[in-house]
């Protein structure tokens, strides 16, 4: 049951990434994807993608609190 619930609360991470990072980065956004614990981040522009590797720890941070527990170690952007 434990990792029924973890998949909900991925599941929920990547519908709320817009919410979480706005239009502008959102519009950027391809896909997103979890796995082991990595979130991946498809997007089309290197800028937006440059950008937000400076911010990976806060993202990662933002994403964990949404969830109510750490559930993501990593966020790749590709």
């Amino acid at each position: 049951a434990i990792g029924g619930e973890k998949k909900l609360k991925e599941i929920r991470l990547k519908k709320s990434w817009s919410e979480l990072m706005g239009k502008n980065i959102s519009e950027q956004t391809e896909y997103v994807f979890i796995k082991q614990g990595v979130f991946y981040v498809k997007l089309r522009s290197s800028v937006v993608k440059h950008e937000l590797m400076m911010m990976r720890a806060q993202i990662t941070e933002r994403l964990n609190q949404e969830a109510g527990e750490t559930i993501i170690s990593d966020i790749v952007f590709i």
